[in-house]
């Protein structure tokens, strides 16, 4: 299938190619950017070198002279892929990785585990992916809310993420000085991400939910770590919670539920690399308050991995296909 990528000089485009160019079905034939417009891929990636993706030139991203592809990966800054998307035929089947379209009209949500998108995301041309800190906090929340577990209003999201999850353009307040040895708090007034994440925990849940978030910069190149507090709808003990996740992700490929051994959560480096997402669960005994926890690689299962996984399900593949890979160990 003929495959582009636009953004793919940023961390998720050149995630999303990593990926394809070891998919057995997909070939990357188009990649856009601005800044490396004019060089190959293999200029710009080494490791391309020799291979038929190497040679191909970035181009500047036109919507208008775009070849023909299956389908075309966005992934641009929010607030950028909105007007140029709209320009693209119809026939060419999109995944936004950026957050221009996430709950618009005409779109749908990509989270593929939420109950009932699967489908969905099998017979849409347009796709949203979702955020990176959504995809973390939704996988861990969404088996609670939807066995009516947990209240679904005055929920509290406390999340680290690494610098990648600024992106590539992130400016001089995310170099490795201003980074290093440092960790802060932002989006403090508002965050994007909380809208979305009320919309889709209504949806799952069948009723209004509200939450508060609140999103931490840390000295890791890639990961979240999602933790989620909530008020529990009676006296609901860990191992309800643990029951209800294991059976909401019974054989999904890419969700692993674990225990919190010795008080201890999952890892953001157990996932590194892969589409993975590692879920545990706990009740606070002093204050009764249900914890769940995601933790993701934000390039991966909140980027570029979970794109793929929702790619291959647009385009009648293997859900799994191109995936497959365990994550980086150090």
């Amino acid at each position: 299938m003929r495959i582009g990528i636009v953004g793919v000089s940023g961390y998720g485009g050149s995630e999303l190619l990593r990926l394809c160019a070891e998919h057995p079905a997909f070939d990357v034939v188009y990649a856009g950017a601005n800044s490396t417009a004019g060089q190959t891929l293999a200029q710009r990636f080494p490791a391309l070198a020799g291979r038929p993706e190497g040679a191909l030139v970035i181009q500047r991203f036109v919507p208008e002279t775009v070849e023909p592809l299956d389908l075309l990966f966005v992934s641009l800054p929010t607030g950028m892929s909105r007007e140029l998307v709209a320009r693209l035929p119809q026939s060419i089947k999109v995944v936004d990785v950026g957050g221009d379209h996430r709950f618009a009209e005409g779109w749908t949500y990509g989270l593929t585990e939420l109950p009932g998108q699967r489908g969905r995301i099998a017979r849409t041309q347009r796709l949203a992916n979702p955020g990176c800190y959504p995809a973390a906090a939704l996988l861990a929340l969404a088996p609670l809310v939807k066995e009516g577990l947990i209240e679904s209003e005055d929920i509290v999201i406390d999340a680290k993420s690494g610098i990648t999850g600024t992106g590539r353009g992130g400016g001089s307040d995310y170099g490795y000085v201003e980074t290093n040895e440092d960790a802060f708090a932002y989006g403090l007034d508002s965050h994007p991400h909380v809208a979305e994440m009320e919309r889709a925990l209504e949806q799952v849940a069948g009723r209004k939910a509200t939450l508060a978030f609140t999103a931490h910069l840390v000295p890791m190149s890639r990961g979240i770590l999602a933790t989620c507090y909530a008020r529990p709808r009676g006296n609901v003990p860990t191992a309800r919670l643990y029951d209800a996740a294991r059976a909401c992700y019974d054989g999904e490929p890419f969700v692993k539920v674990v225990p919190a051994r010795d008080g201890r959560s999952p890892h953001t480096g157990w996932a590194t690399g892969s589409n993975l997402a590692f879920l545990a669960y706990a009740v606070n005994p002093r204050t009764g308050r249900v914890i769940a926890i995601g933790a993701i690689d934000n390039l991966g299962k909140g980027a570029a991995a979970q794109a793929l996984q929702n790619a291959n399900l647009m385009t009648g593949q293997p859900e799994t296909a191109g995936l497959g890979g365990l994550t980086i160990w150090t």
